[in-house]
């Protein structure tokens, strides 16, 4: 029964990042790199393999379509310092930077050029609010201030139908 769900979820994973990667290449068809940003960690440390969020930016890997890799540190307990960034690491992805949260529009106008974020969820209401770490919300909205397209990648296991919005979701305070 395990090792069905470790198979199950390491194919949705490779799905989702493959499926992510395709609609970041349509939004950019003449673009061959990628300048992405990122937030927590929803890679292979964080699910059976391959990532959610962090799978996207994978399968970009894959074929060599990253450019740069901005990670966000995660406060206040630095998921993206110490999980993400050591994923980026162990696969040499190019030029991975680690930010601190509160830089992220410096980070964006330094690179001139930020394709997209990628993000995880915690959970998603019926309505589609998401709800994640509480920088996801500062770097959702200075990508949307910045121009930058924002995604939320994350498996069904995160979508919740009893409840109708991201009212009813309870944050949690750290």
């Amino acid at each position: 029964m395990a090792e069905r769900y470790l198979a199950e979820d390491l194919a949705a994973n490779k799905a989702l990042g493959d499926f992510g990667a395709a609609a970041v290449k349509s939004m950019h068809p003449n673009t061959d790199k990628f300048n992405i940003m990122t937030i927590c960690n929803t890679g292979s440390l964080a699910t059976a393999g391959h990532g959610t969020a962090l799978g996207i930016i994978r399968s970009l890997h894959s074929t060599s379509s990253v450019e740069s890799v901005g990670i966000l540190e995660t406060r206040p307990y630095n998921q993206g310092a110490r999980l993400t960034a050591f994923e980026a690491v162990e696969e040499k992805w190019p030029n991975s930077t680690l930010i601190v949260d509160s830089a992220t529009p410096s980070y964006i106008q330094k690179i001139g050029q930020v394709h997209c974020a990628v993000v995880g969820a915690d959970r998603v209401a019926k309505n589609g609010d998401t709800a994640n770490k509480i920088g996801t919300y500062h770097l959702a909205l200075h990508c949307k201030f910045m121009g930058v397209p924002f995604y939320v990648a994350s498996p069904t296991t995160t979508l919740d139908t009893n409840i109708e919005s991201g009212d009813s979701i309870i944050i949690e305070e750290r």
